[in-house]
């Protein structure tokens, strides 16, 4: 009963597993995330990508740009020696 309350505050909250947290990388740059809030930020770059519901959102369209950088044109061009072909 103990492990279903604290996964289901987990979905509320938007905190995600470790062992997740440890596979999921970047769409765009495949760099680690790590966790910050109710998003996971990457670690090059820094889009945010949002967490619905406990669900991590991996949609490059679904991601909040880093302060300084006005489109996803824009970052992929400041990236783009980190972006994989």
């Amino acid at each position: 009963m103990t492990e279903q309350i604290e996964n289901r505050k987990s979905q509320i909250t938007g905190s995600l597993d470790f062992e997740l947290l440890e596979i999921l990388v970047c769409p765009l740059t495949r760099s680690p995330l790590r966790q910050e809030g109710g998003e996971l930020v990457g670690e090059v770059g820094g889009l945010r990508y949002p967490i619905r519901e406990g669900i991590p959102i991996l949609l490059i369209e679904e991601a909040a740009l880093p302060d300084g950088v006005e489109s996803l044109d824009a970052f992929k061009q400041r990236y783009a020696d980190k972006i994989p072909q």
